[in-house]
């Protein structure tokens, strides 16, 4: 990246950028541009005709945004967030959103707008429920990760892909967050005074420790697939037809368990939430039935999609054994229940 190119845009300069590629609105188009969205970590703008077609731009900032100028964070997180997208948008389009340009040199990258969908995290804290969701995701989950897997790229292509891909700045912040502050003292932690002592006891469950240090290791060591590597509610968007994920700059080769794994930890995390939030009964079991299905629905729809992609497409001979495929699945989802 030439770092003399790069400015963070503001709505002005974003729309002149838009309008300087001549890719998306006629010449003569007039056209609005507004900053939105609430991420940590970067600029978000929206731009439109006076027909309403648009588009999103969306910028990396050399820091968190969250924090500021104090925890600075690599620019280059905006180019394998966007090649994240176009190489699982190649083998899952539908679940996943279109990348229009990308600009390394701005650290910027054009999105399709998916303005007639909604953010799943929002949706499920308002109770909203989408039939299809829990098998929405497992095709994407169970499609990218085959497809980037040791069963279908050969070996060589696997290792460079793996290169492309390093990610070390973003999967620190994800082994902090994940595998390290939980289960120590941190000033990221955050939790009420009354769960004291039992943060202590967690805290001192060696068995639990050693879990939780294998999937660690598993995390840094195990590089079967290009992971998204957030996915959480806030990276997912929703209607009552569709389901496309955003958001993968913490993307990486890791296990194949992890994206699965994060995503019903994120549903069981509204499951529990939905008991302060929630005050008449009959709703609260209903929204807690229809997480309960959406995961089993996610779980089972992953198995059998990925086998059957396993059976069809494996290329690698010594992975053809039988048996094996089966046997590696287990291991996934059992790496699931932990992550």
């Amino acid at each position: 990246m030439t770092v003399s190119k790069y400015a963070a845009f503001n709505n002005e300069t974003a729309l002149n950028y838009i309008k300087s590629l001549g890719m998306f609105f006629a010449e003569d188009s007039e056209l609005t541009c507004y900053e939105f969205g609430d991420g940590n970590l970067n600029l978000v703008f929206r731009i439109l005709d006076t027909d309403n077609n648009s588009v999103i731009l969306k910028q990396a900032l050399p820091y968190a945004r969250c924090v500021g100028e104090s925890w600075p964070l690599t620019l280059d997180r905006a180019r394998i967030e966007a090649q994240v997208l176009q190489k699982h948008g190649e083998v899952c389009p539908a679940h996943t959103v279109k990348v229009l340009h990308h600009d390394h040199d701005k650290a910027a990258t054009v999105l399709e707008d998916l303005g007639a969908m909604d953010i799943l995290r929002a949706e499920l804290i308002a109770g909203r429920t989408f039939e299809n969701l829990g098998q929405h995701v497992a095709q994407y989950l169970a499609t990218t990760s085959f497809y980037y897997s040791d069963f279908y790229l050969n070996p060589q292509e696997k290792k460079t892909q793996i290169q492309n891909f390093t990610n070390p700045e973003l999967c620190a912040i994800t082994e902090g967050l994940f595998f390290d502050d939980p289960y120590r003292e941190s000033e990221r932690n955050d939790y009420p005074a009354a769960l004291a002592e039992q943060v202590k006891q967690l805290r001192k469950n060696t068995t639990l420790l050693c879990i939780v240090a294998r999937l660690k290791t598993k995390f840094f060591s195990s590089p079967q697939t290009l992971l998204h590597g957030d996915v959480h509610t806030g990276s997912i968007f929703v209607n009552a037809e569709q389901t496309k994920l955003i958001d993968p700059e913490f993307g990486f080769f890791g296990p194949i368990g992890f994206d699965l794994g994060s995503f019903i930890g994120n549903l069981l995390l509204n499951y529990c939430a939905q008991n302060g939030r929630i005050k008449e009964p009959p709703k609260r079991r209903d929204l807690h039935s229809y997480l309960l299905n959406t995961i089993s629905a996610c779980l089972q729809q992953f198995e059998q999609s990925w086998l059957t992609l396993a059976q069809q497409r494996t290329r690698d001979l010594a992975l053809q054994a039988p048996g094996y495929l089966e046997l590696f699945l287990q291991e996934v989802l059992q790496d699931t229940m932990g992550y």
